[in-house]
């Protein structure tokens, strides 16, 4: 079963730099959650079942970050992206990565989701209208760039570094003291639901719901494996080697021919010690930007839902976000409220923006993982596969599915489950293809296990929920 094709070099682990110089790939992971989990899900759920379900989010960021951690493991110790890995472990693999990555990516109900909130901002009358701007914007954004993991690296910095202070802000002067203790009383699964003390999970939740959500207390779904593509594209470890996408109209665009394989390195004293090296610093990094920055983030926007719209009959669906920013607007002045709207479909139109990209990425990979060359046009693969994901997109909508909100519910589900399958096989990869030396700890391996147990009993639940 395993592929024997799939070559591996050798060349000598570069030194690790300072944590400055590899602050950047979290940025985009912890964009992607912001337009699903933190804008969308978990405030939704904290507005529809009060505070006390907030520890899902800290257990489902937490692990997700193990999980990460663990594809990055693989791509600074190989150079390439995990789905090498997956394709030498399995030839089949590839074409599950496929299907999972469009059954849980393809419906644009982030994207869709963002233009909403913009046309309601700025009182256009046709979400559909601005949801195709949208999408063929993201398009060329993509395509234009003249290095693609900068561009998305850069787009995402940008708005959060704007998005996220002004949100926090603006809960820090609307929430009291009483709103805080609810929170912090939610962390250890303790909360109140139409008058109802429960713990954890109340009365009349809807498990897929909620295993949604967990799911996008971070990134979600295959979209954590593509931290091994930006990390290899950042040139963390091994990645140092690895070629990046550039874009199909520049000149080294045209005729890039890129080998999907990496480079590992020679078990000497030296490199291992700098591997380490480097395994403490990318887990700093992630630690910080996308543990400690995501899990602040989502607990901000959760209170901010609480506050201004539980047990207030906000409604399903996209309702439900008008009515937050039209509260806000009552609790401070209207352009705050219209301020709001604007920065969180901004925050999902860059979210879709980064989907779309590592898709994108994911689907191309598998697709010439499939194929007998040895050597690929990344570029042209990559901008086809794009463009007809974009083209998808705006077809789905723009035929009558206009409810984001279940569009987002239905992928993240697909996606808990895509999660499930995917951290048991990490689990075999990096203790079965990595040398000894740097093979995750039994500490790692035991969280990594209790992870896939964790999702596979959500996962169970919530088939049962749907099959009675």
């Amino acid at each position: 079963m395993t592929n024997p094709t799939l070559p591996l070099g050798q060349q000598e682990m570069p030194e690790a730099p300072r944590l400055k110089k590899l602050i950047g790939p979290s940025f985009i992971i912890l964009g992607l959650g912001l337009g699903s989990g933190e804008v969308v899900l978990w405030p939704y759920m904290s507005s529809t079942y009060g505070l006390g379900i907030v520890w899902g989010m800290l257990i489902g960021i937490t692990m997700q970050f193990f999980i990460n951690m663990e594809v990055e493991r693989y791509a600074l110790v190989n150079g390439e992206s995990i789905f090498v890995g997956f394709a030498r472990l399995l030839k089949w693999l590839p074409a599950w990565f496929i299907i999972s990555t469009f059954l849980g990516f393809g419906w644009p109900g982030i994207g869709l989701y963002g233009a909403t909130l913009l046309s309601e901002a700025f009182n256009i009358g046709s979400p559909n209208t601005v949801a195709i701007i949208l999408f063929v914007a993201i398009g060329l954004i993509l395509t234009l760039g003249k290095v693609l993991y900068k561009t998305v690296e850069r787009l995402q910095m940008f708005i959060i570094s704007i998005g996220v202070p002004l949100i926090v802000l603006l809960t820090a002067y609307l929430a009291s003291k009483a709103d805080l203790m609810e929170l912090f009383r939610g962390l250890i699964g303790r909360g109140v639901h139409e008058g109802e003390a429960f713990s954890f999970l109340p009365n009349g939740i809807v498990i897929g719901t909620f295993l949604g959500a967990l799911a996008y207390a971070g990134a979600g779904g295959n979209l954590n494996l593509t931290q091994s593509c930006y990390v290899r594209d950042k040139g963390y470890g091994m990645g140092k080697y690895a070629t990046r996408i550039t874009s199909l109209f520049s000149k080294k665009g045209k005729k890039q021919a890129v080998t999907l394989t990496g480079n590992t390195f020679p078990q000497t004293e030296e490199n291992i010690n700098r591997f380490h090296k480097w395994w403490k610093t990318v887990n700093l990094e992630h630690f910080l930007i996308f543990w400690g920055l995501g899990l602040f983030t989502m607990l901000t926007l959760s209170l901010l839902a609480y506050i201004t719209t539980y047990e207030s009959d906000a409604g399903g669906g996209i309702a439900f976000v008008i009515t937050e920013g039209m509260a806000i607007g009552q609790l401070t002045l209207p352009i705050i409220g219209v301020l709001f709207l604007v920065v969180t479909g901004i925050m999902l139109a860059a979210t879709q923006l980064t989907v779309l990209d590592s898709t994108s990425r994911i689907i191309t990979e598998n697709v010439l993982l499939m194929s007998k060359k040895e050597t690929h046009n990344v570029s042209k693969t990559y901008y086809i596969v794009l463009w007809i994901q974009i083209l998808f997109g705006i077809t789905v909508f723009s035929i009558g599915f206009d409810q984001p909100l279940t569009l987002i519910i239905m992928g993240a589900i697909i996606n808990a489950f895509s999660m499930f399958v995917y951290s048991g096989i990490i689990l075999i990869l990096n203790n079965k293809l990595l040398a000894k030396a740097v093979r995750p700890r039994m500490w790692r391996n035991v969280v990594m296990a209790a992870t896939f147990l964790f999702l596979g009993y959500f996962c169970a639940i919530t088939l049962l929920e749907k099959i009675g």
